[in-house]
């Protein structure tokens, strides 16, 4: 009997041209190297990317349910070596014995083919805590894999201290202290407003956990930390258990429901402490960082859109932006922690630039710090979009340039890596030696849609419009989501 399995992608964007599935293991070294990569640069750039091993049974399923397939760069003496190799979660695994699909929509079990004990994709960020790899998906804990080998160690719950059925994407590493801070969102399963706040000891013990209650159930995808408080930002995309039993999507823009910050003690809170914050309804993307003035507010930086960016996921009504008019802005808000009065005046606007991927010298995060990197769209520096637009493909909006904002400056540089190029997330490499903030290296993976393969570009932020190395790959790789720069010791 003929098999009812997909035998090929869906004709849609985000499986079609440059964002057709990779689906490559392996190994490349010595990849060729242009210009010079300092001798002082020596470790690991990890980052991950949805790249589906087998076509979905969801015909239009969005392009960050693929399969998490980790990318490792390893660096020294001048020399660039390339591993991947896909997270083997009980989805892939599962999926691979059977020769199809059997994951349903987006975070919707009801969904599915078959009953997953943990539905993780592992495919969102990959992080190096306790000497090991975290391939962390926000539905669901960590997978720690092997950070030599990239071989999948299995599901991390932190030897069985993990209190909720769910971990951040985007766990804060105290840079004085080693310790983690983590929280998780759904933590009591689908539909749950429960937020589950936690703290790791650099040896992977559970320090603190707090049981939290969200005005809405809505995503929590990034947050921030300062030396004492948490802040979780709610983006209002919201999900509804019955919407999901029926088959529809987890998530629903709600145009209605305004943007929550939610504000606790980073040590020693209870369940009481939290205060809820919020702002007229908007949406907000990656936090780049926060921290507090000597009047005791917090200064929280953050993308900001006032349309949904997430325009897949449109309102009840099916209503969603124009891809193209979406703009996103490096945004800072005032926090005052006591205030009884909880709407948020006008925040103020850093960086005006359609912009988002924000990163910073980590050393810093959650202290008073200047200079923020991330991807910049800016139509007016060349870009040829009528020659790579057929070949683009789908997935998040393009970012033509890498941009360096000074804060203590007002000074903004721009490096552009060329007409046919488009750029993914950064991240910054410290010079060895120096512990002055910004003083270091930015990397970060370009798409050449002219030879169809990809790219590393580092610059020096000491010069930073002009790359001093451009590394090729063999090969394409799709868009990822996040990484982070790993020192060899």
């Amino acid at each position: 009997m003929a098999s009812l399995a997909p035998q090929h992608y869906p004709d849609h964007p985000q499986f079609s041209d440059f964002m057709k599935p990779c689906r490559f293991e392996g190994e490349v070294q010595n990849l060729e190297v242009h210009g010079n990569l300092p001798n002082d640069i020596d470790g690991t750039f990890y980052r991950v990317m949805p790249d589906p091993q087998l076509p979905p049974f969801i015909d239009n399923d969005p392009w960050f349910n693929g399969d998490g397939n980790v990318s490792a760069f390893r660096i020294k003496d001048g020399s660039v070596s390339f591993q991947q190799r896909y997270v083997r979660t009980e989805k892939f695994v599962r999926e691979r014995e059977a020769g199809r699909a059997l994951l349903g929509k987006y975070r919707n079990k009801f969904t599915d083919a078959v009953e997953f004990a943990v539905r993780s994709t592992a495919n969102t960020n990959i992080v190096s805590f306790n000497s090991q790899l975290l391939a962390l998906k926000e539905d669901s804990p960590p997978y720690a894999m092997d950070p030599e080998t990239l071989e999948t160690k299995g599901l991390y719950t932190f030897e069985g201290q993990l209190p909720s059925l769910t971990f951040t994407a985007h766990p804060k590493t105290d840079p004085a202290t080693g310790e983690l801070i983590c929280f998780g969102y759904e933590a009591k399963g689908d539909g749950s407003p429960d937020i589950c706040y936690y703290t790791i000891g650099p040896d992977g013990k559970f320090t603190q956990t707090v049981w939290l209650v969200s005005p809405v159930c809505g995503m929590i995808h990034d947050f921030a930390v300062t030396e004492n408080w948490v802040l979780f930002p709610v983006i209002p995309q919201l999900c509804d258990l019955e919407r999901m039993k029926q088959g529809g999507e987890h998530w629903q823009w709600s145009p209605e429901t305004p943007f929550y910050i939610g504000v606790i003690p980073r040590h020693g809170a209870k369940t009481s402490d939290v205060k809820w914050f919020k702002y007229k309804n908007s949406f907000p993307g990656h936090t780049a960082n926060a921290y507090e003035q000597d009047d005791g507010k917090i200064l929280f930086d953050l993308g900001l859109s006032d349309k949904n960016v997430f325009y897949w996921w449109p309102d009840a009504q099916g209503n969603s932006p124009d891809p193209s008019k979406l703009h996103s802005q490096l945004t800072r808000f005032t926090v005052d922690p006591k205030a009884e009065e909880k709407r948020l005046p006008e925040p103020q606007v850093l960086h005006g630039g359609n912009s988002e991927f924000y990163r910073i010298d980590d050393r810093f995060m959650g202290r008073k710090y200047s200079h923020s990197y991330f991807d910049l769209m800016d139509p007016s520096l060349g870009t040829d979009f009528a020659a790579i637009g057929p070949v683009m493909g789908g997935g998040y909006p393009p970012y033509n340039s890498l941009a360096h904002h000074d804060e203590s400056t007002g000074k903004t540089e721009v490096y552009f890596p060329g007409c046919t190029h488009l750029v993914q997330e950064p991240v910054f490499i410290p010079r060895v030696g120096s512990t002055e903030e910004g003083d270091g290296y930015l990397m970060a993976l370009v798409n050449n849609y002219r030879t169809l393969s990809s790219e590393l570009h580092l610059l020096d932020c000491q010069d930073f419009t002009k790359a001093r190395a451009i590394i090729l790959l063999p090969l394409r790789l799709r868009a990822g989501l996040h990484g982070n720069w790993v020192d060899k010791n």
